[in-house]
């Protein structure tokens, strides 16, 4: 790894190019700052300017160590979305951050690309001008304990003015030293917290993206389309569709993308409590309201506000709670099972069911005024039997997330395994193939989920859809889809290369596919 060598600064650098004395101002303003406060965000925020705009800097970050739990974090940068800056997270030693914290150390790679110890642990550098700037990273230090770093980005033309910059920025970790060490000492709890709190939002936004939900499927394409237009706005949504579809994984797609991502995302299931205690669970309860009532307590709509609270299966609630959840839809208000002062909530409505409201409200089972409050805007999530084209895409994604849960390496599911998965009818949707994967990589144990390992449910004749005449031809006809099934499978829905690997054309392949109602897109 390159080392910084010895270097004495010219009484003028502005012949390299640029000129560093436009600087000397800021830094004495935030010299000035930093001795007159213990204020980290405005020391930092003036570091930031004289980096951006007088050292062309295209990327910075300012990151902190908590030794507590061994974490160094990104605590303020430009350059980067919220998403990358919560995904630069280091340990000591850890890529080239964790070094300089390590070492105490500055550390400069003239080029990114050709540096071995950089991680690109923030996902931000991905086109080619970024495999070219340079990166310094210089330690923030207090006596010997390192505090933690500041790193930037820039392209170089200029050795000299490269290392030049490594003064500056030396320079300027000193004037930041001293609020860093008062915010770390003041805010280590804190500190650790609001770390833990930025890994799990990275985790989640990243885990309930709409994207992320697995299928291809026409009817899922229109779903998304859906989600991607009510995520921008806080309106009431209605997620409709059979047991198993999806509609909490839904539900989460929406608050994580949307403009109350930073706010609570609170579930509650209005058909897992017995209704006694359901109006007490939504909407809290004072001291003594009722027996057992030893204090006062909050709500599932309190611990939502300035978030989203979802309501899964709405359609079991009684008559008397409906008219308390429209008031909330109404007013934004409600009060607590035995008091009166009405309590305010800014948040959004989530409701779920597998029933029919419309025909539930024609029965005088539930509240008219309140389906129409809750059906702003109905998204109806369609069963698994209506998109097979998403079952082997299903399928492989439970296949690799529960070969790592369970510490089973299960590489592919056979061809006949996939013909029963594809002729299967799913009552119990998209849970139940989950189920149905985790049982089968628990009988495999040869690495391959084989027909035999599915449930005797799906032990059925896999060709019945296939016109055949004789036993002969019955069977020539089963080899020959089962060897077409295998070859799209393994080269991913490729048909020139399935067609190479089976010795044929691709057009006799397309002909062949055609036969027995096969698509190329559904292996991808």
């Amino acid at each position: 790894m390159p080392q910084l060598t010895p270097f004495e600064p010219h009484a003028c650098d502005c012949d390299l190019g640029e000129c560093r004395t436009n600087v000397l101002p800021l830094m004495n303003e935030m010299s000035r700052i930093a001795n007159a406060t213990s204020d980290l965000s405005e020391t930092l925020q003036i570091l930031l300017d004289v980096l951006k705009s007088h050292m062309n800097v295209v990327r910075a970050m300012i990151s902190l160590f908590e030794p507590g739990s061994g974490d160094i974090f990104i605590h303020k940068s430009f350059g980067l979305t919220e998403e990358e800056e919560a995904k630069g997270l280091y340990f000591l030693g850890e890529g080239v951050t964790g070094r300089v914290v390590e070492t105490g150390q500055p550390i400069v790679a003239p080029k990114i690309s050709e540096e071995p110890a950089f991680l690109n642990r923030t996902g931000s550098r991905t086109g080619e001008l970024d495999r070219k700037v340079s990166f310094i990273c210089v330690p923030i230090t207090r006596g010997k304990r390192v505090l933690g770093t500041i790193s930037a980005e820039r392209l170089y033309d200029n050795a000299r003015l490269l290392r030049l910059d490594v003064e500056v920025l030396s320079m300027l970790a000193t004037l930041t030293a001293q609020s860093a060490e008062l915010y770390l000492i003041e805010n280590v709890e804190k500190v650790a917290l609001e770390n833990e709190n930025r890994r799990l939002r990275s985790a989640l936004k990243a885990r309930f993206k709409p994207s992320n939900i697995i299928g291809s499927s026409k009817p899922m394409q229109e779903v998304y389309q859906l989600i991607d237009r009510v995520t921008r706005t806080k309106t009431t949504v209605l997620i409709l569709g059979e047991s198993g579809v999806g509609k909490e994984l839904v539900a989460s797609a929406i608050h994580f993308n949307s403009p109350l991502s930073k706010g609570p995302f609170v579930k509650f299931n209005c058909a897992a409590l017995p209704e006694s205690v359901i109006e007490s669970e939504l909407f809290g309860h004072e001291k003594g309201s009722f027996t057992g009532a030893v204090g006062a307590r909050k709500g599932r709509f309190e611990e939502a506000n300035g978030g989203t609270v979802f309501l899964d299966e709405v359609g079991e609630l009684s008559l008397p709670v409906q008219a308390k959840l429209l008031r909330v839809l109404q007013e934004r208000s409600f009060e607590r099972v035995g008091g009166n002062m009405p309590i305010r909530v800014n948040l959004r409505v989530l409701a779920a069911t597998n029933r029919d409201l419309a025909e539930m409200v024609d029965k005088g089972t539930f509240r008219e005024d309140l389906y129409y409050r809750l059906n702003v805007f109905p998204i109806t999530i369609p069963p698994l039997r209506d998109r097979c084209n998403d079952i082997v895409a299903l399928a492989d994604h439970f296949v690799a997330r529960f070969s790592d849960e369970l510490g089973m390496e299960v590489k592919r599911i056979s061809t006949s395994a996939i013909n029963m998965l594809l002729s299967y009818h799913w009552p119990g949707n998209v849970r139940e193939l989950e189920n149905v994967i985790e049982r089968a990589i628990i009988l495999s144990d040869d690495g391959v989920i084989h027909g035999d390992n599915l449930p005797p449910s799906l032990q059925m004749p896999v060709l019945s859809e296939v016109e055949c005449k004789g036993d002969l031809e019955t069977r020539l006809n089963a080899v020959e889809y089962e060897m077409i099934i295998e070859a799209l499978k393994v080269q991913k829905g490729n048909m020139t290369e399935a067609a190479k690997m089976l010795g044929l054309t691709r057009r006799i392949l397309g002909l062949r596919m055609g036969k027995y109602k096969l698509n190329h897109k559904d292996f991808h």
